[in-house]
């Protein structure tokens, strides 16, 4: 999350896209925007569902993730810096998602249709394209699609080329910071203004922040501790003899020696 004032806050911004869109019409009007589909209902799970199927695994907290009343998941994520993983990301939002709807047992002919969008302020591989739909095809023979009902989309907010709606592009673009006159986009600023006067939201965000900040100080100790660590080991101390001068734990150096691959079994 970016470090910005609350006051600051645009639609491009993870946690304002996910109170906007918990207004269920004005959610629904973006979803037949970007898929160009006519959707009577959706119902909301959960605010910014979080998906942890096991204490151990990589939990992954959703923007926006509905259903409609044809039990299709739409998940739809803000993305505004290019980590150059966005691919293997949305495999494995699509794999943590299909999990969680079978976890209970139920068989794989339960699956839901699924849509997992990504909303980019850059365009993720560089052909310039405002919308690329992926669905897994057969290679050999490009008219045999597998069927799966998983399909994956990636908007490009400055893209110049594709056949989208002037529509779809109005608000695509207000998310790339280009205003427009466009009727929905004038809902969506009015959304906005209503999400900034909630004290509620207000407070949620700050927690939010503090929490992150407390997170990237806590990884800075640790960085710095494992580098005393593993210094100290490839000076020749023995995991027991850094425990014993830094105060900390046997168990503690082995698990930062064996997760740097430096631990010698004797």
């Amino acid at each position: 999350m970016e470090q910005k004032r609350w006051e600051d806050l645009e639609l491009k911004d993870g946690f304002m896209f996910a109170k906007v869109m918990r207004d269920k019409q004005i959610c629904i009007k973006m979803l037949e925007r970007l898929l160009d589909v006519k959707i009577a209902d959706i119902k909301y799970p959960a605010d910014q569902k979080v998906i942890d199927i096991q204490y151990d695994s990589k939990s992954v907290r959703l923007d926006v993730y509905v259903e409609d009343d044809e039990n299709t998941i739409y998940d739809v994520e803000i993305q505004t810096s290019n980590t150059g993983e966005l691919s293997k990301r949305s495999r494995y939002y699509q794999g943590m998602i299909d999990l969680n709807m079978i976890e209970k047992g139920e068989l794989y002919s339960k699956l839901n249709k699924s849509f997992v969008i990504f909303i980019c302020t850059f365009d993720p591989f560089g052909k310039g394209l405002y919308r690329y739909t992926f669905e897994n095809i057969c290679k050999e023979d490009n008219n045999l699609f597998l069927n799966d009902q998983a399909v994956k989309l990636f908007f490009n907010t400055a893209g110049t080329v594709g056949d989208v709606s002037d529509e779809t592009k109005a608000f695509l673009q207000y998310i790339g910071g280009t205003a427009s006159p466009d009727a929905y986009v004038k809902e969506l600023e009015e959304r906005i203004a209503k999400v900034k006067l909630s004290e509620e939201w207000k407070v949620e965000y700050m927690t939010l922040l503090m929490r992150d900040k407390e997170n990237i100080e806590k990884g800075r100790r640790e960085g710095k501790i494992n580098g005393k660590i593993i210094a100290r080991y490839e000076d020749g101390l023995r995991p027991e003899e850094i425990a014993k001068k830094m105060g900390i734990s046997v168990d503690q150096v082995n698990a930062v020696l064996e997760e740097e691959g430096l631990l010698q079994l004797v």
